[in-house]
């Protein structure tokens, strides 16, 4: 089928003004944060390969530039034709694309959790929703809606004004967007928490709360009624990782944070994630990250302007 001149002609129009406005509003490299504190954009001129990431849930909107992402041999594209939505935390290697001549510009997007389950509840009330398995990453195409929103996002964010009159609409519309999109439905499921995969989605929560104390993979499995092999399948289904390599990784990118905010002393950082041990940290922050700590403070400082 033949497109419409017209409806491509305003596509790359919109495409060009998004470009435009991102470029002004992220003037440094790395992230910039905007008037709306869920809203960050990425400038960055780096070819990344292999860089172990673990997002929060949200999406990720590549306006120039390419990012794709593996996790278990799959790949999820999140360049200018795709978007990224993450409705679970799941750690996975990331590459991106850039330069100085044509830098790498994108729009980090956090979910609002009670408002996306809300809408969620809303759509599934009114038919609207597709069964689906549910996935903690998805990659779909962006679609011209989403660019609309995406567009309107970032003209409010210019002004104080706008942001306080019509800035929670925007990123409310945002998110059923992305909700309602092609494979809004694998995220819904997740939301949703609901069944088996449910079970394990808010055992996923608790950890995000409570991963510094003690964890016990049996206490994890027994507080979601589940034996502690099916508490495993289900778990790695659903998010790639074994329970306690999640809980690894979940404690090595928070310690990444803490030393690249607050510059404290790397036993400090250890102890505040739940290693009882600096030395056996020191070692699991090097073969997960491929640096040590300091060296990765230095990284992210260089290369992204702050934490990731």
């Amino acid at each position: 089928m033949l497109s419409n001149p017209m409806t491509v002609g305003n596509g790359r129009s919109r495409r060009r003004e998004l470009i435009e406005l991102a470029s002004v509003l992220a003037p440094r490299h790395g992230y910039n944060p905007t008037a709306l504190d869920r809203v960050r954009i990425l400038r960055t001129e780096a070819v990344l390969h292999d860089i172990p990431v673990l997002y929060k849930p949200g999406a990720v909107f590549v306006l120039q530039g390419s990012k794709q992402g593996i996790l278990e041999g799959e790949i999820y594209l999140y360049d200018e034709e795709h978007y990224l939505a993450v409705s679970i935390p799941v750690p996975f290697r990331m590459e991106s694309t850039a330069s100085p001549e044509r830098p790498l510009l994108a729009v980090y997007v956090e979910f609002d959790m009670q408002m996306a389950a809300e809408i969620a509840m809303q759509v599934e009330k009114h038919g609207k929703l597709a069964s689906a398995k549910p996935r903690g990453l998805v990659s779909s195409r962006m679609a011209a809606d989403i660019e609309d929103v995406l567009l309107r996002l970032l003209m409010a964010v210019r002004s104080p004004v706008e942001v306080a009159v019509l800035g929670a609409g925007i990123l409310r519309e945002l998110h059923y967007r992305v909700l309602v999109g092609p494979q809004g439905g694998a995220m819904t499921a997740a939301l949703q928490q609901k069944g088996t995969a449910g079970r394990v989605v808010q055992s996923l929560a608790w950890l995000r709360e409570n991963y510094g104390s003690e964890i016990a993979i049996a206490d994890l499995a027994r507080d979601v009624g589940m034996s502690v092999p099916s508490y495993h399948v289900h778990f790695k289904d659903l998010t790639g990782s074994s329970p306690m390599q999640y809980v690894k990784a979940m404690r090595l990118h928070e310690a990444r944070l803490m030393i690249a905010r607050h510059g404290r002393t790397i036993a400090e950082v250890a102890s505040s994630v739940g290693y009882a041990s600096p030395a056996q940290f020191s070692r699991d922050f090097k073969r997960h990250f491929g640096r040590t700590a300091s060296e990765e403070m230095k990284w992210v400082r260089r290369h992204l302007g702050g934490p990731a």
